[in-house]
């Protein structure tokens, strides 16, 4: 267990590690989202119809939320006390198993009831799986940087979530051309819904391949290696970051919920809205057009990462988010201006450049929201519970600020109409502005001592 600073060529394979094993794992659960609004509705939900059906798929879709707090409990207790390597190969072949085992699924037509129920339950293990892989990541990114570089270096495993979402939306967009798949006018027999839509989950077991490779050629890091010839490994750092850190949970929770909400009102609901049936409120955009729009203003979420990444060194990660947040607030009160039916229209005549710059303006603030996260929640803990509480934060997130935001975007949309939820979006905004109020900047937070960097030098510089 080498405890030098890596060299440029071991850090450059820790980047490659890092944003490949993110795109990986988001790549499989984005392809879930994306067949939970086009797919599992018809395939595995057929005895409701329309909302009803659609409702059910969002909550399945919503199990893998509950599951990631579970999936960050148990392997950051493994990646607090093994190491940062062994844990994040775990995490990544129990989302790639699971998500393989989705594309041999037989459908509700096959086998009844249990078609739901086998595909919640593999549901629930990606969920276990991205809620260890995050933090994995992000520890791998942040415990080997350099110094003042600390949210540069993170910001590579946050790459992984808008490349994940483009090869998994690309997949579907190639499959649909292909097959010639119309979500409008979808028949139970098509050959997409028979067996095309299964490939992405089934070609997925490759990138994973690729990914244990990667990560299975891995050191530990310095930073974990240092706490371990300290004597500082814990029993149960669940028990101990509940105890000594429970406010910073609670802080680094709400910190990102704002975000987790945004994207996926920008990814998953706002799909549901732009795909659904005119009749039924929504706008009735074709699947086909409205993921072009998606996956071009995801570039724009890829984009702003490394520029939120500079921004975090620079200005610190308290600062930059409370900007940041206050703009999302602002968005969220604005939704009347890019969603209301006599701006946009619906069906055939919507207007897609309306769509376009409301997507795009989200997925900017999501990539200036997303960059710092995986510096700022580790910088919160110490090196002996950062991956269980930076992991248990984010994941506790996730629950808050994404599992319920699809579901019940949705029902506001179907009761109050599409602007209104917007407000869900400012409250969300709110929480987290608030919770960044009460935390203090971590940016020279050293991350063997926790104080001060300029002070933790000034004692090392002093020690015999």
């Amino acid at each position: 267990m080498s405890l030098e600073p890596p060299d440029k060529s071991y850090r450059n394979r820790i980047i490659f590690a890092s944003l490949a094993g993110t795109t990986i794992e988001f790549f499989d659960f984005y392809i879930y989202a994306t067949a939970a609004v086009s797919v599992f509705p018809l395939l595995f939900f057929p005895a409701g119809e329309g909302s009803a059906a659609l409702l059910a798929s969002m909550a399945t879709f919503g199990v893998a939320f509950v599951a990631r707090p579970i999936g960050s409990i148990v392997f950051g207790h493994f990646g607090d006390r093994v190491g940062r390597k062994a844990t994040l190969v775990g995490s990544l072949l129990l989302m790639g198993l699971a998500t393989f085992a989705i594309g041999l699924l037989p459908t509700y037509h096959r086998i009844g009831l249990f078609a739901p129920l086998l595909l919640t339950l593999f549901r629930f293990c990606q969920g276990v799986g991205l809620g260890g892989e995050w933090s994995g990541a992000a520890l791998l990114a942040t415990e080997t940087a350099d110094k003042g570089k600390r949210a540069r270096a993170a910001m590579w495993p946050q790459l992984g979530a808008p490349f994940g979402f483009i090869l998994a939306n690309g997949f579907f967009l190639t499959l649909t051309i292909a097959f010639g798949f119309d979500s409008t006018k979808a028949k139970i027999d098509e050959h997409f819904l028979t067996w095309g839509w299964r490939l992405p989950f089934l070609l997925s077991i490759i990138l994973v391949t690729l990914g244990l490779y990667v990560r299975l050629k891995l050191h530990e890091t310095p930073v974990f290696a240092r706490a371990l010839e300290r004597g500082e490994k814990l029993k149960s750092p669940l028990v101990h970051v509940f105890r000594a850190n429970f406010k910073e949970l609670v802080l680094g929770t709400f910190i990102m919920v704002a975000t987790y909400g945004l994207f996926y009102l920008m990814t998953t609901w706002i799909l549901s809205y732009g795909i659904g049936k005119v009749e039924l409120g929504n706008l009735g955009v074709g699947y086909r057009d409205f993921l072009v729009l998606q996956l071009i203003s995801v570039l724009f979420f890829a984009a702003f990462i490394p520029v939120s990444g500079w921004l975090a060194d620079r200005f610190g990660r308290r600062n930059l988010l409370l900007v940041v947040t206050t703009a999302i607030v602002i968005f969220g009160l604005g939704f009347k201006y890019f969603l209301s039916r006599e701006i946009i229209g619906s069906g055939a005549t919507a207007n897609r450049g309306v769509i376009l710059v409301f997507l795009s303006i989200g997925m900017t603030l999501m990539g200036l929201s997303f960059g710092p996260m995986s510096a700022l929640l580790p910088e919160l803990f110490p090196t002996n519970t950062r991956y269980t509480g930076s992991g248990v934060s984010y994941n506790l997130a996730s629950i808050l600020g994404a599992a319920l935001t699809p579901f019940v975007a949705t029902f506001i949309a179907q009761t109050y109409g599409a602007t209104s939820v917007g407000l869900y979006l400012a409250v969300l905004g709110s929480s987290t502005i608030v919770a960044l109020l009460l935390t203090k900047e971590t940016k020279a937070t050293d991350l063997d001592s926790m104080i001060d960097e300029a002070v933790a030098d000034r004692i090392e510089q002093t020690s015999p």
